[in-house]
């Protein structure tokens, strides 16, 4: 089972937060992390944020990265979208 852990923070809070879980055993780990973010943007009516170096860095050191205003194209209403993997196959 992979799960991630999606977390919305505004103003130093987590104001929202989910986990998307998939068990599809025929996607590999970056399919599986593409489907969550998808997911939780349809979820939480978000544009999808742009993987900038520093976030696939952050994201293969520690299996969690932060989304902030600069990976979306468009406004957010919100501090930053912080996703953490917190189970794998």
């Amino acid at each position: 089972m992979f799960r991630l852990w999606a977390k919305i923070f505004k103003d130093g809070r987590m104001v929202k937060d989910m986990v998307v879980c998939n068990d599809n055993p025929d996607l590999r780990r970056t399919q599986k992390i593409f489907a969550a973010m998808d997911d939780i943007c349809y979820t939480y009516d978000l544009p999808k944020p742009i993987w900038l170096d520093s976030t696939v860095t952050s994201f293969k050191r520690n299996a969690k990265t932060r989304f902030a205003q600069d990976n979306f194209m468009e406004p957010i209403d919100f501090d930053y979208l912080e996703i953490h993997v917190i189970e794998e196959d």
